[in-house]
């Protein structure tokens, strides 16, 4: 027996503030992935900053959200917060016409207390467009949290029972018109009896159109008819959810929707690892058809085809030690890939755990970390950067990945950084995608190789005691 075989995970908690974007962010990606959907923030001038400065508007791309900023009249309450609020969204309804207007609440709306959940339910029926609440302020988030309130709350607003007009059937049917594209009407009927009948199955979290159909195929060969997503590209095609339906997540970060689908629609929870990496996608797989009832076929020759083809990133690493500072809650997802990969890790920190949801990630951590025989890692929630910075110079890590904050000042130190917001927005997920996750973690030490061919570490460490 291994000294990592004789442990247990240590979870610690700290006392650090969440050192992540603000969680408005997720308004970035959200707005592309729902294409008839319009996000208005509500919040102060500061919050009009950040987003023009992080999400890098396009001259050229006119984008579908806007800043409602409080000024000191709303704050004050002496302008009247309906009216306001109605204004906008006429506005938005006249020059966009959307089919959902999301309204994403900030710390401003949480401290002065302004009730959009109950403003909302009376405006969308004035004006007739459906309006969403979502809560997305940084004092209780992370900033891949925003998509988790968002979630949640258009989970509340699928439909209950499958359409019956023929009509509706086929706008609700988006992913199986994406996948028969160019079909036979033969074909699509031979394609259908490729299913088991199982009980319907949706799936959860923002992913990119790629990785979706990746991923729906990848369930399909084994059987496995996804019925929907959450999101799906538009509002008007929300997947149906009925009590009984089986759901299970693709992002760590999305406990909230996971409890909303449980409690308040009465689903199933299939609780798997994250298919990030091909030992997680394997094991996410293999959890839904065991589930299901169907016995997987051919994923080992497929999981082992991957690693083979990853074989000149594995070598850059194998090894090598990763401290992961904590920012964006994949954190154990690509512990976990990367200790597969050879690495060890020392410690993950991590902005907020919820051990019930990632319960079968950490699981599937301390079972590759005995096969590996590498020491468990320690997980660290709402790390505190200070201590952080001295465990780094104990354990010299050959990479830290961290938030873009931290990263310029450690990297003066002579210590190898990868930003963690990269991983965010980058296609992770699945089999296929599993060796961009390798080109990102191994782009700083290939860069340092280079350096260190040209004689450029002699003058850092120089620089460094300086």
């Amino acid at each position: 027996m291994t000294v990592a075989q004789s442990e247990a995970l240590n979870f610690e908690c700290e006392t650090g503030n969440y050192h992540t974007f603000c969680p408005i962010s997720c308004v970035a990606w959200l707005y592309q992935k729902i294409e008839d959907s319009f996000f208005l923030v509500i919040g102060t001038k500061t919050c009009g900053y950040f987003l023009q400065n992080a999400m890098g508007v396009m001259i050229f791309a006119e984008p579908r959200y806007a800043m409602a900023e409080l000024e000191e009249g709303d704050i004050s309450a002496q302008l009247n917060d309906y009216e306001e609020l109605k204004r906008l969204c006429l506005q938005i309804k006249r020059d966009r016409n959307p089919s959902v207007i999301v309204w994403i609440g900030t710390c401003t709306t949480e401290i002065i207390k302004m009730d959009l959940e109950g403003l909302a339910p009376k405006l969308e029926a004035e004006i007739g467009i459906p309006i969403v609440t979502a809560r997305a302020n940084g004092l209780d988030y992370a900033f891949t949290q925003g998509e988790d309130t968002v979630l949640a709350a258009m989970a509340a607003r699928c439909p209950e029972k499958a359409p019956v007009v023929e009509s509706e059937k086929k706008e609700r049917n988006a992913i199986a018109s994406l996948l028969n594209f160019g079909k036979k009407k033969e074909d699509v009927a031979a394609d259908e009896s490729e299913y088991v009948n199982h009980t319907p199955l949706v799936l959860f979290g923002s992913l990119p159109d790629p990785v979706v159909t990746q991923l729906t195929l990848e369930l399909k060969k084994q059987g496995i008819k996804v019925s929907g997503w959450l999101p799906a590209k538009r509002y008007t095609e929300l997947p149906v959810i009925e009590e009984g339906y089986y759901v299970a997540g693709v992002n760590p970060f999305l406990s909230r929707t996971a409890t909303t689908l449980m409690r308040r629609r009465k689903c199933k929870l299939i609780g798997a690892p994250f298919p990030i990496g091909p030992d997680g996608t394997r094991a996410w797989i293999e959890k839904i058809c065991s589930v299901l009832g169907i016995t997987p076929k051919g994923l080992d020759e497929r999981e082992a085809q991957i690693w083979a083809s990853m074989e000149d990133y594995l070598q850059l690493i194998r090894g090598k030690s990763v401290f992961f500072m904590g920012d964006n809650l994949l954190e154990i997802s690509l512990a976990r890939f990367l200790v597969r990969c050879g690495m060890t890790v020392p410690e993950i920190g991590i902005p907020y755990m919820d051990k019930r949801y990632q319960a079968a990630e950490l699981t599937l951590l301390e079972h590759t970390c005995q096969e590996m025989g590498v020491p468990l890692p320690r997980i660290i929630e709402k790390p505190d950067n200070y201590n952080q910075i001295q465990r780094i110079k104990e354990t010299q890590p050959d990479l830290v990945i961290t938030g873009m904050a931290h990263a310029n000042p450690l990297e003066a130190r002579g210590i190898s950084t990868k930003w963690s917001v990269e991983f965010t927005f980058a296609q992770i997920h699945g089999f296929t995608n599993a060796r961009d996750i390798l080109e990102l973690v191994t782009r700083p030490l290939r860069r340092n190789t280079n350096l260190k061919d040209l004689g450029w570490e002699k003058l850092v460490k120089e620089e460094a005691k300086i």
